[in-house]
């Protein structure tokens, strides 16, 4: 029986762990915090998961909260012009509905789940020096940890990598008691995008204590929206998000006025600089490890990729580990499952880059023709859950145009 050591209890590490696991691997996890633990500590994300992302935990029978996290049947784009004013608003509909799970609740269930089916967590943070040692025991260390000094092992690729700093400041909470919109109540992920300045996203979700509504801003660095340095609590964070939302948005306003914070936990800050990093660590002559998911691919949450990167990822190094049989894991194969990983990856790394600018002029032709065609509508939306799709008309100005002139 192969040993693999995951190093990282997240959407990536504990789907590929599980899976592993189901097909009769010896996994051990390192999760730096236990499912209680997780549970009471704060948000960790936003956590939109599309069709594709959910299709591949259901088929792994890690859907555990799909009867009860609300369905998003599609996305709603607002473009802002001057401060409250709306200057366009389209909604695209998916062809399956996504969903968010708080990932408090998701990766304390997995954590327990994966425990009750006989795998081995080890419940301790783990610096690189601990690593040699470790990964000498097993036949293959997998860090999915994305974030301290763990990524330090593996190098920025240049060349994937146009950033070099935060391009958005985030902040986000979860709230109780939000109202839905009159005119569209349907569950769905609504997006207020302020050029120049940066975007608001709404999201139904579920927590540890039930249905919510999770507000992300995205703010370009240095501007109006960036004002959350003194990293507010989580009543102080809403009487912000409703001032903003009154000068910014103010059509959302009445959905927020009577909201509150979900628990003392539900706000998060951050931002970091999107990077591709090499997948392969090295700790000595012989102990290599193979980066996955945040670790090698990281995007901006402005187009909600991450935890679906993550799914796909998970997906694609699970095929590999089981297409290796009994070979070893050298640098080869791990360079090779990356690639596969990255065959995917590129497509939203791209489409998130170029959104992380100002939008070129045939991208707002897209957005401007989404508004008179539905079926323009979609395929934007569509590309949320699928952006391989995204090469096909968007990322290219010729493609773009050839597909708006076919709509007559």
């Amino acid at each position: 029986m192969r040993k693999i050591l995951i190093v990282g209890a997240g959407q990536a590490g504990m789907q590929l762990g599980l899976g592993l696991q189901a097909e009769g691997y010896d996994v051990t996890i390192m999760s730096a915090r236990t499912p209680d633990e997780i549970r009471a500590g704060r948000i960790m994300s936003t956590q939109c998961m599309f069709g594709p992302a959910l299709r591949l935990e259901r088929e792994h029978g890690l859907n555990l909260w799909e009867d009860q996290a609300p369905r998003l049947r599609s996305q709603r784009l607002t473009v802002v012009g001057p401060p409250g004013q709306a200057a366009l608003t389209f909604v695209g509909e998916w062809d399956e509905y996504a969903q968010s799970v708080d990932q408090r609740v998701k990766m304390g269930g997995w954590l327990e789940l994966f425990e009750r089916r006989g795998g081995n967590v080890v419940y301790h943070s783990v610096m690189t020096s601990d690593l040699a040692g470790l990964a000498e025991l097993y036949d293959l260390t997998i860090i999915a940890a994305g974030k301290g000094e763990l990524v330090e092992l593996f190098d920025r690729d240049v060349a994937r990598s146009p950033y070099d700093r935060p391009q958005r400041h985030l902040s986000c909470i979860y709230l109780h008691g939000t109202t839905p919109r009159p005119d569209y109540p349907d569950p769905h992920v609504r997006i207020n995008a302020v050029p120049g300045v940066g975007e608001l996203f709404f999201m139904p979700g579920l927590t540890n204590t039930g249905p919510c509504e999770i507000l992300l801003w995205e703010a370009v660095p240095g501007g109006p929206l960036d004002c959350w340095d003194d990293r507010p609590g989580p009543d102080e964070h809403l009487k912000r998000t409703q001032e903003l939302i009154r000068e910014f948005a103010p059509w959302e306003y009445e959905r927020v006025m009577d909201a509150e914070p979900t628990d003392a936990r539900s706000t998060l800050y951050g931002g970091y600089a999107p990077i591709v990093r090499m997948p392969v660590g090295r700790l000595s002559a012989s102990a290599l490890v193979l980066g996955m998911a945040d670790v090698v691919v990281a995007n901006d949450p402005v187009t909600g990729q991450g935890a679906n990167n993550a799914a796909h990822c998970a997906e694609i190094y699970l095929r590999a580990i089981l297409a290796r049989g009994a070979h070893p894991f050298d640098a080869e194969w791990m360079q090779h499952a990356f690639d596969s990983y990255w065959a995917y990856a590129r497509h939203p790394t791209a489409y998130t880059n170029m959104m992380l600018g100002p939008l070129p002029e045939h991208v707002q032709q897209v957005l401007g023709a989404a508004t008179q065609h539905e079926p323009v509508a979609r395929r934007f939306a569509h590309g949320y859950a699928n952006p391989t799709d995204f090469e096909n008309w968007l990322m290219d100005p010729a493609k773009t145009a050839a597909y708006l002139a076919s709509l007559g």
